[in-house]
């Protein structure tokens, strides 16, 4: 595995986590599913390129969608 992959991984699955937390804290839908898909899909993504679209897309939704 490439060392980008893990540190970007590792980045991003921390952000889930942050997610997680504030979700739990203040009942919210929108952030608990970004945080659960940021903790898991760096397991099944392995170009450092996607894995980083994919990540600031994930971490932007909750910016655009509020419910």
């Amino acid at each position: 595995m490439d060392q980008a992959v893990m540190l970007w991984g590792l980045l991003f699955s921390s952000m889930g986590v942050g997610f997680l937390i504030y979700a739990r804290s203040q009942r919210a839908v929108v952030p608990l599913a970004v945080g659960l898909a940021l903790t898991i899909y760096p397991f099944f993504v392995t170009n450092v390129y996607v894995l980083v679209l994919i990540g600031l897309a994930l971490s932007a939704v909750p910016y655009f969608i509020r419910l």
